[in-house]
């Protein structure tokens, strides 16, 4: 027989001793599997707390308290499951959110303080850091795609779909 350290490899596999009951064993288990599950179940709260309050006033301290955390352990942790600090977080579920009410032509102010922004050039400047256009010129472009798009709705379907469906005449 092999040994490992001295002992038998079979026995160091986890099995319960002759004297435990085997419930007792796995309720054992299941008592150390509980603190991960009450963990992750607070940072998916607090990332679901940033998902519906993004257009209110809210700041670390409120997601944190959310989460029944102190802050700088929340941001640590948040960073390691989501790979975002929550503020980062925080940013992206508003500017998605802008980008949304954009499209469906709302005004750039009242997309600003819908989202959550106390200030239009603040938004300005991040929108056009993140995506690369003003909130103007996206809400312009966007305008000039539904009109495009109203004027010619063929040109934007593929040509296979509209043959398929019969509409391209031979």
């Amino acid at each position: 027989m092999i040994l490992v350290n001295g002992q038998n490899p079979l026995l160091l596999v986890n099995i319960p001793p002759p004297e435990m009951p085997v419930l007792q064993y796995l309720y054992g288990m299941m008592q150390e599997q509980y603190p991960k599950i009450y963990f992750y179940r607070r940072l998916v709260q607090a990332k679901l707390f940033i998902d519906t309050h993004y257009a209110e006033s809210i700041d670390l301290d409120n997601i944190a308290n959310e989460a029944c955390f102190s802050k700088f352990h929340f941001i640590r942790q948040f960073k390691s499951i989501y790979r975002k600090t929550p503020h980062q977080y925080l940013i992206a579920v508003r500017m998605e959110k802008a980008r949304e009410l954009l499209k469906k032509g709302h005004p750039v102010t009242d997309t600003c303080y819908a989202v959550g922004f106390e200030s239009v050039s603040t938004f300005s400047g991040l929108f056009k850091r993140l995506t690369g256009l003003s909130p103007s010129l996206y809400l312009a472009q966007q305008q000039q795609l539904k009109e495009r798009i109203r004027q010619s709705p063929f040109s934007y379907v593929p040509g296979c779909f509209a043959h398929q469906k019969g509409w391209l005449q031979e």
